[in-house]
């Protein structure tokens, strides 16, 4: 959806991954099957200016992967602020456990691993930042969950709300892009946000709960 070379551009006047940050998508574009999925350098740098804006005290996010948003977030916490993530993959899961042992956020950080539909409802909790990159399909029922408990002026991202262009086609014919398309309709009817859709990699939601 980007221009490679705006990208790269973008990427020498941005501030730099940390060390921790560059091995970890070293090592998923090595050995994952899927390392496009992976936030990367400057969606990374975006979802941790934004944390350092809200200075969260809970954040949600709703597919943590091998972790490498979860620490871009988690970095901005309050003293005694907590980041739950939720993945249903157990091998990602595992590895984004000790990539947050690697960078020390092991305490900051709760994982569940399961089905966020039936792990959301457990987390008693009021968000100041969520953070949603997970199945496409379930995107509307995750924002329905979760909007109830966003604070006033807290944020919501949504990831991949652009799916690869296939949103923009005259007819959607995937069944991951008709959901996407489907949620970014809900967003853009729901009177109680105020809601901007980045051109920022493929497609993020910036949303916040008036």
């Amino acid at each position: 959806m980007i221009n490679p070379k705006a990208e790269a551009y973008a990427a020498v006047f941005s501030s730099k991954e940390d060390e921790l940050l560059q091995r970890i998508a070293a090592e998923t574009a090595q050995s994952h099957k899927q390392p496009h999925m992976l936030s990367g350098h400057l969606q990374g740098q975006f979802l941790e200016l934004i944390s350092k804006l809200v200075q969260p005290k809970r954040i949600l996010e709703i597919g943590t992967m091998v972790g490498y948003s979860s620490i871009c977030l988690a970095k901005a916490l309050t003293a005694d602020g907590l980041l739950h993530t939720i993945e249903l993959r157990e091998a990602d899961a595992a590895n984004a456990q000790a990539n947050f042992e690697k960078a020390g956020l092991q305490d900051r950080i709760r994982l569940h691993v399961g089905d966020a539909l039936e792990i959301l409802p457990q987390l008693n909790e009021t968000w100041d930042l969520v953070f949603i990159d997970a199945d496409k399909t379930s995107y509307t029922k995750y924002y329905e969950l979760v909007k109830p408990r966003l604070r006033s002026g807290g944020l919501l991202l949504a990831d991949n709300v652009l799916f690869h262009g296939d949103v923009l086609q005259d007819e959607i014919k995937g069944k991951n892009g008709k959901a996407v398309h489907a949620f970014n309709q809900v967003v853009a009817a729901d009177e109680e946000v105020e809601k901007l859709m980045l051109t920022l990699r493929d497609g993020l939601f910036l949303i916040r709960k008036k």
